[in-house]
């Protein structure tokens, strides 16, 4: 939500002028583009009486406010009231377009609706995996607090492993190259990559090897389950991170704000992904 939107919000609902598509987030349920907005809901059935829907199919759907339910019965009669305001053609099981209608803070707001599709889901069925790989929901996690706007950024994997972060930005239309050292992974990388229709560059060499620069950098630091890196290999790989990129979100399973601060960068934000008792760190730099 902080890179997103710029705020956190305590509700399970958030009201932003950022037209983000849901389906970029696994956190994001559904969306909302608001086109009217009233005190009452009177009010709100006369802003909308005799919109015109024009040939696409449609369909009203009044969502559930967590503060303030709803019955299902009283859902639906507002449905139906709403939607005999609008002009065309209704299809209640696969109408082309979708509009909603909530009460949010003493206010009836009324918009085309948008439902999240959990692309991220899919990708889980990639043909190579890797057991330290992150999950497919917590790679788009962080790509999305990376690069929260997509326009114009150029952005690395330089530590790409199996592509899991590689698929998930890349299927959100952001400009990515992966590396790594590891020629098994790079080939893995490569295949599922393909495997999913995308088109992205994966190189064979070391982060140190690396002559371009990028707005941002993702680097998951590499680790197995019996040692993690020595302090000298991290901050090589730090320095080179900094050396390369304005921005760098790194991802770690263990304490790493000194070895930061002694590659030069400063510390922006950060959070904890847990699964079960294992915890990574995401952690973005500048």
């Amino acid at each position: 939500m902080r890179s997103l939107f710029g705020y956190d919000s305590q509700t399970s609902y958030l009201k932003s002028t950022k037209r983000i598509n849901p389906t970029r987030s696994p956190f994001i349920k559904e969306r909302i583009e608001v086109l009217y907005k009233s005190e009452s809901l009177d009010e709100l059935i006369h802003h909308v009486e005799g919109i015109e829907i024009g040939e696409d199919t449609f369909k009203v759907i009044c969502l559930e406010n967590h503060s303030n339910k709803l019955g299902f019965k009283e859902r639906r009669f507002i449905e139906r009231k709403v939607g005999l305001q609008l002009k065309g053609n209704v299809d209640l099981l696969a109408p082309q377009t979708q509009f909603a209608i909530m009460e949010v803070d003493g206010e009836w707001m009324f918009g085309e609706y948008t439902k999240s599709d959990s692309v991220w889901l899919h990708h889980q069925n990639k043909p190579q995996n890797y057991s330290t790989a992150l999950s497919t929901r917590l790679a788009r996690a962080v790509v999305n607090i990376a690069i929260p706007s997509i326009n114009g950024v150029n952005a690395i994997d330089p530590c790409c492993g199996i592509g899991t972060v590689l698929i998930e930005a890349l299927s959100m239309n952001i400009n990515i190259v992966g590396s790594d050292r590891n020629p098994l992974v790079t080939t893995g990388a490569r295949e599922n990559i393909a495997f999913f229709g995308f088109e992205g560059e994966v190189m064979l060499r070391e982060i140190r090897q690396i002559k371009d620069t990028y707005d941002v950098a993702i680097i998951d630091m590499p680790y197995n389950l019996c040692s993690v890196l020595p302090f000298e290999e991290k901050l090589d790989m730090l320095l080179s991170a900094r050396r390369i990129a304005k921005k760098v979100v790194v991802i770690t399973i263990e304490p790493i704000d000194s070895t930061l601060r002694e590659a030069g960068f400063n510390i922006r934000d950060r959070c904890v992904a847990k699964k079960g008792t294992f915890t990574r760190e995401v952690i973005v730099c500048e």
